[in-house]
């Protein structure tokens, strides 16, 4: 019985990135389906989706919303739309290349047979594999994520990685509702209520390369946030023991 797989790409102001990104899903073996969720980007994004949709047609998708309303948005309504559509292995990946979609299957066979729930495409599980960011930048996510291990307890190298796999008995049992960041702190949040659940997550080592067309969306708020994320939800998790839900 072959696996549904569905890859989850949210977009702003991507059409530098967008039509190689789907070509090269749409090529990988394996079957791959995309869901582009465009936040009304004024570049044009979401009509070159529409423009690419009859020749994979029932196999790339686009979900398209009104303004920019946050990373962490974007993949909850992908996991609710995924979740609906009964795919198996529901996938999160950026668009600007600095996730390799070659690595896909990578994370794909780390789950397929069920030992683990959630694969996370790390950075540094091996050292640290980054390629054309700044020094300043490495040594912020690289610290980012020791500062995440010492304050939660999560044992995962790469806590704010955004290149990851899900089982989609993880996204059932996480109450999606109470997702509340949507920044790069979702990223932290997710994984942490995974584990806290006790999904059993995984660390598969790729190289990220950072983007070389399009303007990054970091921003120091989003950073604010995952610093400030970090202290509440391990608070929260201390007051409000973490329970799995049925349905979303």
């Amino acid at each position: 019985m072959s696996h549904r797989k569905l890859v989850i790409v949210p977009t702003y102001n991507e059409l530098e990135n967008i039509s190689d990104m789907v070509r090269t899903v749409m090529e990988l073996e394996g079957n791959f389906e995309l869901l582009v969720i465009d936040d009304g980007s004024p570049d044009g994004t979401a009509s070159v989706v529409k423009g690419l949709q009859s020749a994979y047609e029932g196999r790339l998708h686009l979900m398209e919303r009104a303004g920019k309303q946050g990373l962490g948005t974007a993949y909850i309504a992908g996991f609710r739309w995924a979740l609906a559509a009964n795919y198996d292995f529901i996938f999160e990946m950026d668009c600007d290349f600095s996730h390799d979609p070659k690595d896909l299957i990578r994370l794909y066979e780390a789950i397929k047979s069920r030992d683990y729930d959630l694969a996370i495409g790390s950075r540094y599980v091996t050292g640290v594999n980054v390629v054309n960011w700044p020094m300043g930048r490495v040594l912020m996510s690289y610290f980012a994520s020791k500062y995440v291990n010492l304050i939660t307890g999560l044992p995962i190298h790469d806590a704010t990685a955004g290149f990851k796999c899900y089982h989609r008995s993880v996204l059932e049992g996480i109450a999606l509702d109470n997702i509340k960041f949507i920044g790069y702190a979702f990223q932290i949040e997710m994984k942490f209520t995974a584990w806290k659940l006790g999904f059993k997550l995984t660390e598969v080592p790729i190289i990220f390369t950072d983007r070389t067309r399009g303007q990054s969306k970091m921003s120091p708020k989003i950073f604010k946030e995952a610093v400030l994320g970090v202290i509440l939800m391990k608070l929260k998790s201390i007051f409000s023991p973490y329970r799995l839900v049925k349905s979303n």
